[in-house]
């Protein structure tokens, strides 16, 4: 007796879900998961045909400049957020008018988020603090 060879059959369903995990799984990949899957190459490479060293120097480069992005992002962040802590202390007590000139009074107090700072003034009233804002 012949069986004919089947074929899988995968709905559309099952696929955009594998494609979208695939792709939140190469968005979230971290430092530490670039060495797990180094480490793992390595670990798994044939013996028989060992890696060419030069490869291996070069993606031990790569982790090396990884390394260093993430410590300089990290520390950029830093700064930035210092720098706008620091300018946003120097306005509380100030007079401010808004871009548009629609509000104005005194800076009671001054939050920054990652979308900009914004100044809340005595009144209660809000200020962004963008392009325009006029300090007084």
């Amino acid at each position: 007796m012949t069986v004919a060879p089947t074929s899988a059959v995968t709905s559309a369903a099952a696929q955009t879900s594998t494609a979208a995990s695939t792709t939140s799984t190469t968005q979230s990949l971290s430092y530490n998961d670039f060495l797990t899957l180094l480490m793992a190459e390595m670990k798994n490479q044939d013996p028989t045909q060992p890696m060419d060293p030069s490869t291996m120097v070069s993606q031990l480069a790569t982790v090396s400049e990884v390394g260093q992005a993430v410590q300089t992002n990290t520390t950029l962040s830093s700064l930035l957020t210092a720098s706008s802590l620091s300018q946003a202390e120097g306005l509380v007590g100030a007079t401010i008018t808004s871009s548009d000139g629609s509000t104005s009074g005194t800076v009671a107090s001054v939050s920054v988020t990652s979308s900009g700072a914004t100044a809340t003034l005595t009144s209660g009233q809000t200020v962004s603090l963008g392009s325009g804002a006029t300090v007084q």
